[in-house]
């Protein structure tokens, strides 16, 4: 009795099946206390049975059970065979449990496993018994009624479908009755398939997801998988159905979602090696379900009985034989609609398919593409087909590719990718520079950029552009755009700029109208290379006039409208811009999804208008409606640039946690990708994010990680590097570095910040503000308040200006008019938290404390940080909370204190300054004050004597004080207390 190999990849099989664990144990532990059972485990195929049968098998042996192993196998040769080979193979090593000599068959099987179990428990495994005959089946259904008394377990695995009604009927009663025990598992979860793709546990982060096992790990590796981002679990369980076999298919064969459902992979040795338990099946199929499997696979899902018998020459008769067995084999299920069959899964369409014989798919193939053609099926269809006819210069066979092509650009460019090199590979030897060659070039450029093959691409279009005298005006236009865009996304900007540039001086002014193709995609690409550079000011003119001459209708209307409205946001030129991103946002909200989806980046540039424009419902309505239509192969540069964007309204709107995420993606996608300045954006936003959320012992870490980031932004001197410089000296200020952040700001931001983004001018400005008066340098804060306000009244952005607001409420709390102070914190907050931004509403409550205890008292106060503490713990702020703890301890404890409860003007004062310190200046300013020297400090704190005389420097400077000498009094007279 050979015993059944456990499924390869057992362990993926477990992932996600606790409960059906759990329930093995308590068979294995159940056996120990002399009880048996009767297992049942029914489930689809693939769905891990044979791998719960075996864990049941290891753990009984483990425990001193005996274990005996069979699984059936279709085509008994004779009756009752799985059971007869059972009871063979115990019987022979053993006289002592031969059957008595006058029982039936049923006892004499049943007396064999009874006193086989008797001394140390048995367990006897029986997988795939729907394929058993009808006696093995009877004797089966017998034992799962009447088992074996004592310690014995009989396990059996089947799929229901397949399952013959006696032995069915026998254990829907067990069932029914409770004496069998049903495992039923299910598809595996999300968490599951997460969970396998990180199974490998390599320290590299770019392919390990992909892998089950170290083995499949370094296939992975070798054959160079498609790039994974947060949505390829999310993708791949929806390609697998959560089926552990279908699964690990797809992962042999290099599953990519660009690809799929037209193509299971590009390892077909590997598919078909993972697939050994699927072509075992196909190949124990008579001869016509054979060959209608393999035709059905040619014709793909869904599938009619009168194709396939068209097709395959059977003949409708021997072809509905055919799927009767097919049927019956659970290999193809009826649909119910139309008449129509599909594969019970997928996968089983390609393995079907890639295990036919060479002659079989061409001569299939080729019929299928007559039928299609015939009947007037879509371009993707019969593409489908032609891909596998190539090699016989079919005219016909190219042209289909072609029209396929240009249907699968929006959902699938890789496809579209393939079947344009094969259509350009068919083309004749004498069409090296013709206008049908060029054009296909340029869309197999596109293609490309879109799945992220940019060198590839590039160098395509550069040998085009070698013989660019042969090319006609429009095509050479077509060729400098698809060019330029190509350097851009490749970080060259200097080199896009001249290409456009070259390019502008072939297109006559003013404007044709209408607006040629051509000419709209230069000028959008003319614009996209100025939006990065920083410099849209340059293209603003011509994109507006390209605008106006493109009129109301076509494909070069939405991308010249969002270009414009992200360009004037860029520029500051809000009046504009608000009106442009309104009409762009109208045109794009009226498009049905299947236009939409072909445009991300014009979603993606609506959306980044909308969010510096704050209107960020908008803004998530458009970045999110885009993302679906990009992945980590598909689109990632428009992805990274979506992802990015949602990070910022991620964090003004608190949700941090998600803000953590998307960062992380956008950061793998853009170091893949080898886009320097949006991987340092990515970092830096999700250092901010941290600091946010993690406790102060993380900062210098955090720090150090929005330090790398800044320097990989700056690598670009483009709209990127700007938004970076902001996020470090916010991260800097966060940290407790006043001095740094200040740094920052003027040193890559210009004396006035005009170099970082305009609409975020005021913010940050007001930012330079609160960190010069933290510094202790009040006139500087001034002025940087009184410029913020300038250019927030210029904009009339409302939250920038609330931004401006708050610095000037800090501004009037250090010069102690707290009451002024603690009316305009609590409109700022109260703006702030009507507007959804739960971390600047509680910020700035925290903030406003030491003032509005000043004016108003301590039960005002600790009303501010309960209110502040709520929004904190919605989001997850943790420097919130822990800011508002430091800042309780400052004051009375009583929450009913007045009075003489209430600290003097001076006093309220001096907690102020006092507040003001950051934690390392205020335990520096403890010690000093308790009467240590600078070196004794510094030794205690493991940091350097200077490092403790300029912080206490700036201690004197914000509490106003002239010495040490004078510490003790500042720190006593504001009631210190120790910070939590």
């Amino acid at each position: 009795m050979p015993p059944k190999d456990q499924a390869h990849g057992n362990g993926a099989a477990l992932v996600g099946r606790q409960t059906q664990i759990e329930c093995l144990s308590a068979v294995v532990e159940g056996l120990a206390d002399g009880r048996g059972v009767v297992l049942e485990v029914a489930g689809e195929p693939g769905i891990g049975k044979t791998a719960l049968l075996g864990l049941l098998a290891e753990r009984a042996g483990a425990a001193g059970a005996r274990v005996a192993r069979a699984h059936a196998a279709r085509g008994a040769t004779r009756p009752g065979q799985i059971i007869t080979e059972v009871v063979d193979a115990l019987e022979a090593p053993d006289s002592s449990i031969t059957r008595e000599p006058d029982a039936g068959a049923d006892a004499g099987v049943r007396s064999v496993l009874g006193r086989w179990a008797a001394r140390r428990g048995g367990v006897l495994v029986l997988d795939n018994v729907h394929l058993c005959d009808d006696q093995s089946a009877r004797l089966i259904a017998q034992l799962a009624r009447t088992p074996p008394p004592g310690p014995f377990v009989l396990a059996l695995a089947h799929r229901p479908r397949q399952t013959g009604p006696v032995l069915r009927e026998a254990l829907e009663h067990g069932a029914e009755t409770g004496s069998v025990v049903r495992l039923t598992p299910s598809p595996l979860d999300l968490r599951a398939i997460s969970t396998l793709l990180g199974h490998a546990g390599s320290p590299t982060d770019t392919l390990s997801p992909h892998a089950v096992s170290r083995h499949a790990y370094t296939e992975w590796r070798a054959a160079d998988a498609p790039l994974v981002d947060g949505t390829y679990a999310e993708q791949l369980h929806a390609a697998s159905g959560g089926n552990p076999r279908m699964l690990r298919i797809l992962l042999a064969a290099r599953w990519d979602p660009d690809e799929w459902p037209l193509s299971a992979g590009p390892d077909r040795d590997g598919m078909l090696r993972e697939a050994v338990s699927v072509v075992t099946e196909l190949d124990s199929l008579s001869a016509d379900a054979a060959h209608s499997v393999q035709v059905a696979a040619v014709l793909g899902d869904p599938f009619l009985p009168d194709d396939v018998a068209e097709v395959s020459g059977l003949g409708l008769e021997r072809t509905l034989g055919a799927f009767t067995e097919l049927v019956e084999a659970d290999l193809i299920r009826p649909l119910p609609w139309g008449g129509g069959y599909a594969f019970r899964h997928p996968v089983l369409g390609h393995v079907a398919l890639e295990h036919a014989s060479p002659a079989l798919r061409v001569t299939a193939h080729g019929r299928a593409m007559e039928l299609l053609t015939a009947r007037g099926a879509s371009a993707l269809q019969r593409a489908r087909q032609a891909e596998h006819l190539v090699g016989a210069g079919s005219a016909q066979v190219r042209q289909a590719l072609v029209d396929g092509a240009a249907e699968a650009m929006a959902k699938s460019p890789a496809t579209a990718a393939r079947w344009l090199r094969l259509a350009l590979d068919q083309l004749p030897a004498g069409e090296r520079i013709s206008a049908s060659r060029v054009v296909l070039v340029l869309d197999h450029c596109r293609a490309l950029a879109a799945v992220g093959r940019l060198q590839e691409a590039r160098s395509l279009v550069h040998e085009l552009l070698r013989h660019q005298s042969d090319l006609s005006g429009d095509l050479l236009l077509s060729a400098y755009a698809v060019c330029a865009e190509l350097e851009r996304l490749l970080g060259r900007h200097q080199e896009a700029d001249a290409v456009v540039r070259t390019a502008l001086d072939l297109v006559p002014r003013p404007l044709p109208v209408p607006l040629p193709a051509p000419a709209a995609e230069l000028i959008t690409a003319y614009g996209r290379v100025q939006l990065f550079r920083g410099t849209y000011g340059e293209a603003r003119e011509v994109v507006r006039e390209a605008a106006e001459a493109a009129g109301t209708a076509g494909p070069a209307v939405p991308y010249l409208r969002a270009l414009g409205a992200l360009g004037d946001t860029q520029l500051g030129l809000l009046t504009e811009a608000v009106a442009e991103v309104t009409e762009c946002a109208r045109i794009v909200d009226a498009l049905p999804d299947s236009a939409a989806v072909t445009m991300p980046d014009v979603l993606a540039m609506l959306g980044c208008a909308e969010l510096f424009q704050e209107r960020f419902h908008d803004a998530y309505r458009h970045l999110e409606r885009g993302l679906q239509a990009t992945t980590g192969a598909t689109r990632r540069f428009i992805r990274i640039n979506q992802l990015v964007a949602l990070c910022h309204l991620d964090q003004l709107t608190g949700r941090l946690e998600t803000l953590c995420l998307r960062a992380e993606e956008a950061h793998r996608l853009a170091r893949m990708s080898g886009v320097d300045e949006a991987a340092g954006v990515a970092l830096v936003l999700r250092a901010t994010g941290l600091l946010w959320t993690r406790p102060r012992r993380d900062t210098d870490r955090l720090l150090e990680l929005a330090g790398e980031g800044l320097s990989l932004a700056l690598r670009k001197q483009g709209w990127r590097a700007a938004v970076a410089v902001g996020l470090r000296a916010q991260a800097q200020f966060l940290a407790g570095d006043p001095e740094g952040c200040l740094r920052t700001l003027v040193e890559e931001g210009g004396p006035q910040l005009h170099r970082l983004p305009r609409a975020w001018q005021p913010s940050l400005l007001a930012l330079a503000s609160v960190a010069a008066l933290r510094c202790g340098d009040r006139d500087a804060a001034r002025e940087w308040a009184a410029t913020g306000e300038a250019v927030a009244e210029q904009l009339g952005l409302p939250l920038q200006q609330q931004h401006v607001r708050r610095a000037r409420a800090e501004l009037h709390a250090a010069e102690g008019e707290h009451r002024l102070a603690a009316g305009l914190f609590h409109e700022v907050a109260e703006t702030f938290r009507r507007a959804g931004l739960p971390v600047e509403h509680a910020w700035t409550l925290v903030t406003g404390v030491p003032s509005v205890h000043a004016a108003h008292g301590t039960e005002q106060a600790l009303e501010w940080l309960d209110r502040a503490g709520k929004a904190a713990r919605s989001c997850g702020a943790q420097r919130i909370l822990e800011e508002a703890a430091r800042v309780r301890s400052l004051l009375p404890t009583s929450r009913t204190a007045t009075g003489a409860a209430v600290a003097t003007a001076q006093e309220a004062s001096a907690r102020a300054a006092v507040a003001l310190l950051t934690e390392r200046e205020r335990e520096i300013a403890e010690l000093a004050a308790g009467g240590k020297r600078t070196k004794e400090i510094a030794e205690q704190l493991f940091v350097s004597a200077r490092t403790v005389e300029a912080h206490l420097g700036r201690v004197y400077r914000k509490l106003d004080i002239p010495s040490r000498a004078a510490l003790s009094r500042a720190l006593g007279g504001a009631d210190h207390r120790p910070t939590v």
